[in-house]
């Protein structure tokens, strides 16, 4: 356990944290921060991304994604980086989320403009579809499409089912084993009827969940408004110096406050690890852009808006100097807020939140099974079904802290390759985001990209990175 914990440090301390901020800042630079310049286009762009019937809309997959998401990530993941890495990690999750836009941004750009049709007539993409096609590289494709099934498919989509479990025994005595086993039932009867009905059901649970969760956060902050201008300060200062903080806290180091909001910001909203090439590749909109602007509002609502309320929410009721971990941590906080109702409404937020990632996370490891065979048949499709299901089941009883330090290195892993795509096809990115742009100021209000379109080397002479 010791060993894969110092694993798991070094590569976000000394590597990937660093690695994904400077993806994330050259990105911004070279496209001119369209995380700010078109924050207002995206905004209005949801309004168009509507789709025909039988087809996967923009706005679907949006919710799709915000699901996988606002998910284990913005509860337990928030939870965690306090406790590991004190009130600064907050700040640094901030800034992970705001380079994470663009690096989701291209995720999609890329998805899009690789992807696959299936037979079903649904598209299927991601990491491993852009690396093999752009890079021309099918055994690193294929490589990082097996870290996706394992690392995603199955580590990360097994921490959704231990955190709900974990939630619902903290408010009846119940082995845990036995609500995991019902939300893996409920998982079943959802993904077998493929992105189509992962889009429905996310369209419709996800803004329902988001909404109530941020009221509910508000009644706290309104109820401690005098608190609110310390806490920002003990963010900051925490962010930048290993002072103790207020009430007890044990104080962190700046380096653990990068490392845990690092990673914990990145599992958050995803941004550099693929999973929003994978996710949006499946829309159906008129310009890949277009669903790359809806893609870095997803980053934005994720860890700017539902990270942040979970940590106003701990930080305001005092519990972080407590003894409790993960989704028990958030649990307290409600409860003091609330009374003991506070627990039933984290439970109810963790059930929904993991529960749309747990059905994302199970997608991704879909696509990449089937990337791997490229559809021969479908029992490789079952058998990882079959598999997931018990290893979901076994996570319920397990320490979350070693579910944790597998993820890391698993997603340390995945985002190591995945920053190496983004760099070497900035130029496919750029080419799309041009064609863009240039609709735009030649008046054209929704620019059309033609569907299926492959973009040729001659295209791309003109763009050098």
């Amino acid at each position: 356990m010791d060993f894969i914990l110092q694993i798991s440090n070094f590569l976000w301390g000394s590597v990937i944290g660093y690695a994904l901020l400077g993806t994330g800042l050259y990105y911004s630079i070279r496209l001119g921060v369209p995380q700010l310049k078109y924050f207002k286009r995206a905004i209005g762009v949801m309004k168009n991304m509507k789709s025909a019937d039988g087809e996967v809309s923009g706005l679907g997959t949006l919710c799709a994604a915000v699901g996988s998401q606002v998910g284990t990530g913005s509860l337990v993941g928030v939870a965690s980086a306090l406790v590991s890495g004190g009130p600064g990690a907050i700040f640094w999750m901030w800034i992970t989320a705001i380079f994470g836009m663009v690096i989701t941004f291209s995720e999609t750009v890329l998805g899009q403009l690789f992807r696959e049709k299936q037979a079903d007539g649904t598209y299927r993409g991601g990491a491993s579809y852009y690396i093999e096609k752009g890079l021309k590289s099918r055994p690193l494709a294929v490589l990082m499409a097996i870290l996706y099934v394992f690392g995603i498919g199955v580590f990360i989509a097994s921490l959704q089912t231990n955190s709900i479990a974990s939630a619902f025994a903290g408010v009846v005595d119940i082995n845990p084993l036995i609500p995991g086993l019902v939300v893996i039932a409920l998982t079943g009867l959802v993904i077998v009827g493929g992105i189509k009905r992962l889009a429905d059901v996310s369209s419709k649970l996800v803004p329902i969940m988001a909404s109530a969760y941020i009221l509910v956060v508000l009644y706290i902050i309104m109820t401690n408004i005098s608190a609110v201008p310390s806490m920002f300060s003990l963010i900051l200062e925490s962010a930048f110096s290993p002072k103790a903080a207020a009430g007890g806290v044990i104080g962190h180091t700046v380096m653990q406050a990068f490392r845990s909001g690092t990673a914990r910001g990145l599992f958050s909203n995803d941004a550099g690890n693929g999973t929003a090439g994978t996710m949006h590749a499946s829309a159906d909109v008129k310009h890949p852009v277009d669903q790359a602007l809806l893609a870095m509002m997803g980053t934005f609502i994720t860890t700017i808006i539902i990270c942040t309320c979970t940590a106003f929410a701990i930080l305001l009721t005092g519990v972080l100097a407590t003894d409790n971990v993960g989704i028990h941590l958030l649990q307290e906080s409600f409860a003091v807020a609330m009374g003991p109702v506070g627990k039933w409404v984290v439970f109810g937020a963790m059930f929904m939140f993991g529960f749309t990632t747990l059905l994302a996370d199970i997608f991704y490891g879909e696509t990449n099974i089937m990337y791997i065979f490229k559809e021969k048949s479908s029992t490789p499709i079952w058998i990882y079904r079959i598999v997931t299901a018990v290893i979901l089941a076994v996570s319920c009883t397990m320490p979350l802290g070693l579910i944790w330090s597998l993820i890391d290195i698993m997603v340390a892993l995945i985002v190591f390759l995945n920053l190496i795509a983004l760099f070497k096809l900035f130029k496919y990115v750029r080419f799309a985001f041009d064609d863009y742009v240039r609709q735009l100021a030649e008046g054209i209000e929704e620019p059309e990209w033609e569907k299926d379109r492959e973009i040729t080397e001659v295209e791309l002479d003109y763009k050098t990175i």
